[in-house]
């Protein structure tokens, strides 16, 4: 079975096409820049890689160029569209309904329409990925949700402390995100310990631009850091996490901002950047730091702090700690981060080998605990896209 699978953004289009048969990627890409003058990228095993400026008004147009280039003689990887089984589609929020991944028809369409507001970053440009594939293929369409993985947690977990119709009647709570990489970490630990999922208690850290960090007790998520939307939990590139939320109002009452501006700061201006003035991306923090700069020193603390607080909170809510998992650009990528996060955890039962941490290879799963260490640490790369090519083949099949 062959699956297409789409991450579609506001003005980009991630894709990659998988021989499920034989778990394997044939083709990927990224379409960028859509709406404004295009790019797309284009790679397949054994050629140069494809690189070109295209005309790409919408999504339709940078969809059709996608399966153009999947066709194509010298860089393409199908004959014709017949090929492909069904396409996957990354959606970040399935909201109060869409709870498992799903065949997208048009009840589903009007129901991520209707919750647009929610995440308004996310879901539009989803819909738009997926309109324009019913448009040009007729095959199932599947939307495969990172907030579905928190679909098993308890009420007392998601529910906020508000007034209970903010929840009855506008959906108003915790929903987590990055499930679907978290979902992907968790089974490959449990893989690598030869062990069942159903065994372990797991704190999974998807630490990148956005991060996120999870609880996976017996193979259910019950609990998460972010929340209604992806800025709470720990400090982010751009994004604040979480704040007391009266600064926020005092940011509108006394100091006179409106909503956007507050929307912004907590989105764009914060985190990394707004500690430092330097940066979002944390490779530059890290040079900053190196050379003397003390808020760049600071960011990275408080990071840290961040994710402390959140591995000891969850295996308080877990009783116990069976294995942490390190994973996404950040996680995966800073050796330091990994060791800062580690050092005085013992107590928990977590003790790293530095030296084993420090030289692991860079996109390989690796275990980088002590040899006497109680919890095992892990560096997982995460392939949220192959989750997604699962699920959509699983749902495709069932649907003959």
């Amino acid at each position: 079975m062959n699956i297409l699978v789409i991450n579609s953004g506001s003005s980009s289009l991630k894709y990659q096409f998988f021989d499920m048969d034989n778990n394997k990627v044939l083709a990927k890409g990224n379409c960028e820049r859509i709406g404004i003058d295009g790019v797309i990228t284009h790679k397949k095993d054994g050629k140069e890689d494809y690189k070109k400026e295209a005309d790409l008004k919408g999504h339709d147009e940078a969809i059709q160029l996608v399966l153009d280039l999947l066709m194509d003689k010298e860089y393409g990887v199908i004959s014709s569209l017949d090929e492909i089984d069904a396409v996957g589609h990354r959606i970040a929020h399935g909201g109060e309904k869409l709870r498992q991944s799903s065949i997208i028809g048009d009840e589903e369409l009007k129901y991520l329409e209707s919750i647009q507001m929610i995440a308004p970053l996310h879901v539009p440009p989803a819909i738009k990925g997926i309109v324009a594939c019913k448009k040009l293929m007729d095959v199932p369409q599947v939307g495969v949700f990172d907030t579905s993985f928190y679909s098993t947690m308890e009420d007392y977990a998601y529910i906020y402390p508000l007034p209970y119709d903010l929840y009855e009647k506008h959906q108003i709570r915790r929903y987590g995100f990055h499930g679907t990489s978290h979902r992907y970490v968790a089974s490959r630990a449990a893989k690598m310990l030869g062990k069942d999922m159903k065994d372990l208690k797991i704190v999974t850290c998807h630490l990148g631009n956005g991060s996120s960090i999870t609880a996976v007790n017996q193979g259910k998520a019950v609990d998460t850091s972010m929340g209604f939307m992806p800025n709470d939990g720990i400090l982010m590139g751009t994004r604040c996490g979480a704040v007391d939320p009266s600064v926020l109002m005092y940011l509108i009452n006394s100091l006179g901002m409106d909503p956007k501006e507050v929307e912004d700061i907590i989105n764009k201006k914060s985190g990394l950047l707004g500690v430092t003035g330097v940066s979002s991306d944390a490779r530059d923090v890290r040079e900053a730091a190196e050379n003397g700069d003390a808020r760049a020193r600071l960011a990275e603390k408080i990071l840290v702090h961040g994710i402390k607080k959140f591995i000891g909170s969850y295996a308080a809510e877990m009783n116990g700690l069976d294995v942490v998992v390190f994973t996404a650009g950040l996680g995966e990528n800073s050796a330091i981060l990994r060791e800062w996060v580690c050092t005085d955890m013992d107590f928990l039962g977590i003790q790293m080998d530095n030296d084993k941490n420090a030289n692991s290879p860079r996109g390989q799963e690796i275990d980088v605990s002590a040899a006497d260490s109680k919890v095992k640490v892990l560096v997982i790369p995460t392939n949220e896209e192959y989750m997604i090519a699962l699920d959509t083949a699983e749902l495709a099949a069932q649907d003959k």
